[in-house]
């Protein structure tokens, strides 16, 4: 890397639990604001930060509607009285927002266009649901059927078919994220970042993810009915194989076991140069090495978050064998079946503390929930490489190559 460009490091990375994406979920009485609120304030007390210092806050979020409109960054600086010089924006790029967020950060800052800055992501699903913003790739008919638009459970049954996945190979993937999950929870392995939510309108708060399972069973996965075989009856399915081709039928093996839950979350990360950090009295965690974007096919859609680790990691000149943690946004099991095919990741590399189908998914917050969690693990093992990866609707795919700072 060229001496005029300055590095981009992680300082320090604040979560909120995951809660239940629902109206009885622990953090449904919070607003997105009030998450993102919680956190800013967080990152103020645990490192005595000057608020004025920041350059710009930048936060992933995929539904971009009532609560979370209006551009959320900026709205939430303000409310946590972070004054008026502190700017804010908000991106989308699907699920992978919170992920894409850090490396546009990360970039800017090794541009030399910032010094300190916030990235994360936030999402209330129970407050703001899934398809909420009525955009043209989820109602418009025209839109759907020029482009195949269709829902994520059927992507992923279509990935299972193509691949050959069987439904054993699925839940088996099922029952061990479940399994990694439940022992990282009590293990309390994410007690660092980890900021609980006070209760709120009589709630009684939460201190920890709420969606995992510990008591989860491969019997009970294999009794579970498909998911996504009414949807691809009623239409869907038909709407794929018409725009994919290559392929005539889809067999759907998904369940709501081998697929991702449904969260409310937030998390930011503090990045600055080294001289930031000098300033700030903050020891560096880890060195942002790079971003990549991909796009894929449409239709097929969630191997797109793999062709984005693929890239970055070739960009830096490294294998994936130089990998030490992966943290791959587990858009159903299919998908992460084909990530440890292709790219040799064991279970020990690869989501080791469990992922998104047992603990949530947050949309715009879970990339930057795997890039804090990946230095995490990187600094638990004293690894050196580590990549955070989401696949998105449409075909996205954003991942993150982090490089652990030794102490």
């Amino acid at each position: 890397m060229s001496q005029d460009r300055p590095d981009a490091f992680v300082l320090d990375y604040v979560r909120t639990p995951r809660g239940k994406a629902s109206k009885r979920g622990s953090l449904a009485a919070h607003s997105p604001v009030d998450l993102v609120v919680h956190l800013q304030n967080a990152l103020v007390e645990r490192n005595d930060l000057d608020v004025e210092t920041i350059d710009d806050v930048i936060l992933g979020c995929a539904g971009q509607v009532d609560e979370q409109g209006s551009n959320i960054a900026r709205t939430a600086a303000l409310m946590a009285g972070w004054g008026d010089s502190v700017p804010g924006g908000t991106l989308n790029r699907f699920c992978a927002s919170g992920v894409d967020a850090v490396g546009q950060v990360a970039g800017r800052m090794r541009a030399g266009d910032l010094d300190l800055a916030v990235a994360g992501g936030v999402e209330s699903v129970s407050r703001v649901p899934m398809f909420t913003d009525r955009g043209p790739l989820w109602g418009d008919p025209e839109t759907i059927r020029a482009i195949g638009s269709v829902h994520m459970g059927i992507a992923a049954d279509l990935n299972a078919t193509l691949d050959g996945f069987t439904r054993e190979q699925l839940d088996a993937y099922g029952l061990e994220t479940q399994l990694k999950a439940a022992k990282a929870r009590t293990d309390q392995v994410f007690g660092r970042s980890l900021v609980a939510v006070p209760g709120k309108d009589g709630g009684a708060g939460l201190d920890h993810d709420e969606l995992v399972r510990p008591d989860t069973t491969l019997e009970g996965l294999a009794a579970m009915d498909p998911a996504f075989a009414e949807m691809g009856e009623g239409g869907q399915d038909a709407i794929a194989l018409n725009a994919y081709g290559g392929v005539d039928h889809i067999d759907h093996l998904h369940t709501v076991g081998t697929s991702p839950a449904m969260a409310d979350a937030s998390a930011l990360l503090l990045l600055g140069t080294a001289e930031a950090a000098e300033r700030s009295g903050l020891a560096p965690r880890a060195r942002i090495l790079g971003a990549a974007s991909t796009s894929v096919n449409p239709v097929v859609m969630l191997t797109a978050g793999q062709s984005a680790v693929e890239k970055v990691i070739a960009r830096a000149g490294l294998q994936p064998s130089d990998i030490d943690v992966f943290e791959f946004a587990e858009a159903f099991s299919a998908l992460c079946l084909r990530f440890r095919r292709d790219l040799d990741a064991g279970p020990e590399r690869m989501n080791p503390n469990g992922g998104t189908m047992a603990m949530g998914h947050a949309f715009g917050a879970t990339g930057a929930i795997l890039v804090g969690s990946c230095i995490e693990e990187l600094e638990r093992r004293d690894g050196r490489y580590g990549v955070a990866a989401v696949s998105g609707a449409a075909g996205l795919g954003v991942a993150v190559l982090v490089e652990r700072i030794s102490s």
